[in-house]
């Protein structure tokens, strides 16, 4: 067993007000993403300016934001936040979906993409292939804040996370924070000059995503207040499940589309 590194959830702490690690993770990754979408397209010689990346990641920080707090309160909770209503307002409390997360910032990029009549399967290849930065940082943080850990276990890594009770169990934020993050950037980062239709990218991310988060739900805790929601899965596995679905379906639709 590995003893946990029981690190302070915040870096600075004045009064009330904390500047918290996770918080930081977020703007780290919302920073790096940014920086390599423009070295992209600085790269490509592409004609877009720096003033609408500008705009567009405001949308998608916006979109992001919204849909991971509105995703957690209808996969995860929602019947409590029927009771408190207000809560759900509360997003410094915690409860954030990446699934949620994922809807919102498609649907901010598509808004943005018609508003300024950009293509959106180009905006979108460029900065999905740059998301795993950012999942790599958010599962780093969850993993400082002893917070969505593993499964009881007896691997010789095991941890007792302060929150888990006394038994070692599976530092699954790490397991994705690996999966997700350097391994699934490997692969797209690598594909992005190779593969030329626009949206096989993006469909490629929701494919490989869904399979690595599907495979670690195994390891991960389920959530307390849904434990299995069916038979032996998680609603992580079945969100993810769906992502794998979307993805197939969407380079089928595109492939026809080629076709046509």
């Amino acid at each position: 067993m590995i003893p946990y590194p029981e690190i302070r959830p915040y870096i600075v702490k004045i009064g009330p007000l904390e500047i918290r690690w996770y918080g930081l993770m977020y703007l780290l990754g919302f920073a790096s993403s940014y920086l390599l979408v423009r070295y992209q397209i600085k790269k490509k010689g592409m004609d877009i300016s720096k003033n609408l990346i500008d705009d567009l990641y405001f949308y998608l920080i916006l979109g992001l934001i919204i849909g991971a707090r509105l995703g957690y309160v209808l996969f995860y909770n929602l019947s409590e936040y029927l009771s408190n209503p207000l809560d759900i307002l509360a997003i410094w409390h915690g409860g954030m979906s990446f699934h949620g997360g994922l809807i919102g910032s498609i649907v901010a990029g598509i808004v943005f993409s018609r508003k300024r009549h950009l293509p959106f399967w180009m905006l979108s290849d460029m900065i999905i292939v740059t998301a795993p930065v950012g999942l790599c940082l958010g599962r780093i943080g969850n993993f400082i804040n002893g917070e969505l850990f593993g499964r009881v276990t007896t691997v010789p890594w095991a941890m007792v996370f302060p929150g888990g009770g006394p038994l070692p169990r599976h530092p699954s934020q790490l397991y994705e924070a690996v999966l997700e993050g350097p391994v699934l950037f490997l692969i797209l980062w690598t594909l992005k000059d190779r593969i030329h239709r626009k949206g096989y990218l993006t469909a490629l991310f929701l494919i490989f995503y869904g399979i690595f988060r599907f495979f670690v739900e195994f390891f991960r805790e389920p959530d307390p207040q849904l434990g299995f929601v069916l038979s032996f899965l998680t609603m992580g596995q079945i969100l993810s499940g769906l992502m794998i679905v979307s993805g197939i379906v969407l380079i089928l639709a595109l492939k026809r589309t080629d076709r046509g």
